[in-house]
């Protein structure tokens, strides 16, 4: 198997919000849900916080051609608020208006911080962080010039 890196998102309690509202927006495909309830091998020595039976252990979305895993298992820790900070997703489709259409739902409830604009880079490029913290890029590219190589 050739290696490589995912994302993995930790949300306070929201995960399953979270995964709708992605799923209704971008179009994500929710692949796979375990909640803590449904663990096969539950750790006596790590006790679920009452409540939390229901709350997403493991998830699995696609968006486009890209896999996130997500959880609600950090917010059982005692420091609860992990927080979303030190990176961002960066979502890219070839179209402009599909770059803002997504853009508007993601700033929905969220912090727009840059509209979509023309830059030397991009047709369209912005950026917003969502209603549950976490930090995106959106843009447009050209998959003529959109060629990464690494030698």
């Amino acid at each position: 198997m050739t290696p490589e890196v995912s994302t993995y998102l930790f949300f306070d309690g929201n995960c399953e919000e979270a995964l709708r509202f992605y799923q209704s927006r971008l179009d994500a495909e929710i692949v796979f849900v375990m909640r803590f309830k449904d663990n096969p091998e539950p750790d006596p020595d790590c006790p679920i916080p009452e409540g939390f039976d229901d709350k997403i252990m493991h998830a699995t979305i696609r968006i486009g051609n890209t896999i996130v895993m997500a959880s609600d298992g950090a917010s059982m820790a005692e420091d609860a608020s992990v927080g979303m900070n030190g990176f961002r997703l960066v979502y890219t489709a070839e179209d402009p208006e599909r770059i803002r259409h997504v853009f508007d739902h993601l700033a929905d409830g969220g912090n727009p911080e840059m509209p979509p604009v023309k830059t030397f880079w991009s047709r369209s490029y912005g950026m917003v962080t969502d209603r549950f913290g976490v930090a995106w890029m959106v843009m447009c590219v050209d998959p003529e010039q959109n060629r990464t190589q690494v030698d």
